[in-house]
């Protein structure tokens, strides 16, 4: 439940600060007083786009922070490893540059991970959902959130995958003989060029190794006699002179014991040089190579990077790819053979899908029963008494007779009036009866929903009188199992308010500012006779906006919360 907003530097609004309670709250105000705003910040605090627009003029940013309960919130704080105590506290900033920042109990969080929390906070029912609902394409989806078996649905969805991965690489076969003979071709040249190589693992760097060690041989051997020859060659080497010191030392560590570490320190020293020694002679050894032998790495060394020029691939990559092309050779060679197996796999995996979609179609045309019999009582607690709705399945005609979706197409169809035909509701809704039908649609869909607030922005479009009544009734019906929050004009509904504000436009040193006021009963009483009358408020349009309160309590008292 959303149980403060403060608004900062939003549009018009420099500060408000609003305090909600459980039921139904109400927000009323004359046109362009700023109500929609008060919607448009709690959306924006839970991570709908924003941008620079909705920062007031002269301000550096905006922020919007809500509280809510922490109900139904308590396994997405844990996965995003954020702690709250008593209460949940979300944030966003705008700045003026249009860039934004979200938090969440004091950590920062992005916009999608903010929505994703939304979705189990809040639902919005913006002034555009009337005209989605007669977007036919949404029909499925609202139906199939109502009730469709969502093993049924997953079990469709799939055999469908299956479906489609085998037609993909069916047509991905499928050429003509021309581009097949082409591609075999290319193919054929790109396998030879490479087997012609004989590609080694590691070769490439081993080479270039022994290129660069050939092209300095001569200083390299020179180097290496020298060492030899000063190590272990000459007549006083190294060698010699490191042994004999160690004879001298031995014959004096018979006279001074403590010399014997020196004498094992000159012993070891002469193993380690003649092990040296031993090593530079094998190295010099192998250092031999034919006259040849350079001219051949470097040959080599231009074949090797001249095709990891051309395939732009470094030698490992250009062994993988030489398999890549032998599979792809192999595949066009026996396509007609892998075809014809895959045409008898897409002609099975088919009748699978039919028999799925048949399946889910069959769970569908349940829900659609409970669907209609559930808005059709909505309705005509809305004061449509002689309306029909129904759910209208229209089997796909066309190859192979399904679709992502399904094996049919859904819309939704109404008579609005006594003996009238059921048709679109494109065609035949009027914005009252839309404003109607999405409301018991919410209302329907509610029952199954965790969300703990809903939000209406002027459910009342197109509606008047008794049907304004019963709107506002059944808003209050909605109220009594959730928060329920609503912009609205008509005092009808805003008379049903358990908490009632008054969005206020005013002018001061040439500045716009909205504020935002709760009010006590007078008031309400006050507001709902300026509903009634305007600026002309009267005795009798007061005395009408009080038995229009007295009425709801009345209504109010007979549904106990």
């Amino acid at each position: 439940m959303l149980n403060e907003l403060h608004i900062e530097n939003i549009a018009v609004i420099e500060r408000a600060d609003l305090s909600f309670g459980r039921g139904l709250n109400i927000l009323t105000g004359e046109t362009g007083a700023g109500k929609s705003i008060v919607i448009d910040s709690i959306g924006a605090v839970l991570g709908e786009r924003v941008s620079r627009e909705l920062v007031r003029r002269g301000a550096e940013k905006g922020s919007v922070t809500a509280s809510f309960d922490l109900d139904g919130c308590e396994d997405w704080l844990h996965d995003n490893e954020i702690d709250a105590e008593d209460e949940l506290i979300i944030q966003r900033r705008i700045s003026a540059d249009g860039k934004s920042s979200c938090r969440v109990c004091g950590l920062p969080v992005t916009a999608a991970q903010l929505k994703e929390l939304a979705a189990l906070l809040v639902d919005i029912h913006g002034q555009n959902d009337g005209r989605q609902l007669m977007d036919e394409r949404r029909h499925r989806e609202y139906l199939d959130r109502f009730g469709t078996d969502p093993a049924a649905l997953e079990a469709y969805r799939a055999c469908f995958r299956e479906y489609s991965a085998i037609k993909k690489e069916l047509n991905a076969l499928q050429m003509d003989e021309i581009e097949k003979e082409r591609l075999s071709d290319s193919l054929r040249y790109q396998i030879e060029e490479l087997e012609r190589a004989a590609l080694k693992a590691g070769e490439y760097d081993t080479i270039c190794a022994r290129r660069d060690l050939l092209r300095n041989a001569e200083k390299l051997s020179e180097a290496l006699d020298s060492a030899i020859a000063m190590l272990s060659g000459d007549e006083d080497n190294a060698l010699t002179l490191t042994q004999n010191a160690a004879y001298y030392v031995g014959k004096a560590a018979a006279y001074a014991p403590e010399l014997e570490s020196a004498g094992e320190s000159l012993n070891s020293a002469a193993f380690s040089i003649s092990d040296a020694a031993e090593s530079l002679r094998d190295f010099r050894e192998n250092l031999d190579f034919s006259p040849g032998e350079y001219d051949s790495l470097e040959t080599r060394i231009s074949l090797l990077s001249k095709l990891q020029r051309k395939y732009n691939r470094d030698e490992d990559a250009l062994i993988d790819y030489l398999s890549e092309c032998r599979e792809k050779l192999d595949n066009i060679q026996y396509a007609d053979e892998r075809s014809e197996k895959l045409r008898k796999q897409l002609r099975e995996a088919a009748d699978h899908c039919r028999t799925e979609a048949g399946r889910l179609s069959e769970t569908r045309r349940k829900a659609a029963k409970l669907l209609e019999a559930r808005i059709t009582d909505e309705l005509k607690q809305l004061n449509m008494p002689s309306v029909r709705f129904a759910v209208e399945f229209t089997p796909l005609e066309a190859e192979p007779g399904f679709d992502a979706n399904g094996c049919d197409e859904i819309r939704f169809v109404m008579s609005a009036n006594a003996g009238e035909a059921l048709g679109r509701i494109s065609r035949i809704a009027s914005g009252g009866e839309l404003s109607r039908i999405m409301l018991a649609m919410k209302n329907v869909f509610a029952e199954k929903d965790p969300v703990a607030t809903m939000i209406f922005d002027e459910i009342d479009t197109g509606v008047s009188g008794i049907a304004a009544q019963r709107v506002g009734e059944k808003l209050y019906s909605v109220s009594l199992g959730k928060q329920v929050m609503c912009v609205t004009h008509l005092p009808q509904i805003a008379a049903m308010a358990d908490q009632h504000y008054l969005i206020r436009k005013e002018e001061r040193d040439g500045r716009t500012y909205t504020n935002v006021f709760p009010l006590d009963r007078e008031g309400r009483r006050q507001e709902l006779a300026r509903l009634h009358g305007g600026d002309n408020i009267t005795e009798t349009t007061l005395l009408s906006a009080e038995e229009q309160l007295e009425a709801c309590e009345r209504f109010k008292a007979q549904h106990v919360r």
